[in-house]
C-alpha cells in the first residue's frame, strides 16, 4: 500500500511541475519582419512603414501581483517615430478587475543578435484603468542614435505592476 500512495504522489509532483513549469516561458517581442509572432497575451503588428508591434507576458519580478498586471498589457505597436525622434510602443490595459486601478509599465526596445541597438527603456505610471474597461497608452524614449531607428526590432513588457 505505502509504494502505490508514494508512486501517486511522485506522478502528481511531477505533472505539477510540468504544468507550471511552462508558465515560465518570456512573452513575445515584436520582431521587425513579415512574419507575425505571438503569446497567449496578444499578437503583432506588422506596418508598412517596417515597424512591429508585439505582446507581452511572462514571469515578471514582483510576485503574482506583477504577473496579473503584466498579463493585462498588450502592445499594440513598437516604432521609431521620426517627427519626434523617440522610440514609441503604444499599449493597451484591460482590467479584467472590478476595482480600478492606476498601472505603471516599464517597456524595453532592443534590437536583433548581433545588431547595434543600444537597450533603451521607457516608463509610463499612472495609466488609470477603471474596473472592468480597458486604456490605450503611449511610452515613448530618446532616440540616441545616428539613423532611422531601423536598428530597434524589438519591444518587451519587462514590468508592469498595478495599484
Amino acid at each position: 500500500m505505502k509504494i502505490r500512495h508514494v508512486r501517486a504522489i511522485a506522478v502528481f509532483g511531477i505533472a505539477l511541475v510540468a504544468l507550471t513549469g511552462a508558465r515560465g516561458s518570456g512573452g513575445g517581442g515584436c520582431d521587425n519582419n513579415s512574419s507575425s509572432s505571438s503569446s497567449s497575451s496578444g499578437g503583432s503588428h506588422n506596418d508598412s512603414d517596417g515597424t512591429s508591434g508585439g505582446s507581452s507576458g511572462g514571469s515578471l519580478p514582483g510576485g503574482s501581483g506583477a504577473d496579473k498586471a503584466a498579463r493585462d498589457v498588450t502592445i499594440d505597436e513598437c516604432k521609431y517615430d521620426p517627427a519626434t525622434k523617440n522610440l514609441v510602443a503604444r499599449i493597451t490595459v484591460n482590467n479584467s478587475d472590478m476595482m480600478d486601478y492606476d498601472y505603471s509599465v516599464t517597456m524595453k526596445f532592443t534590437g536583433g543578435a548581433g545588431g547595434t541597438a543600444t537597450p533603451a527603456t521607457a516608463m509610463k505610471s499612472g495609466i488609470a484603468v477603471a474596473g472592468g474597461a480597458s486604456a490605450s497608452a503611449e511610452l515613448t524614449t530618446p532616440y540616441i542614435g545616428s539613423g532611422d531607428g531601423s536598428e530597434y526590432t524589438k519591444c518587451e513588457v519587462t514590468r508592469a505592476s498595478r495599484f
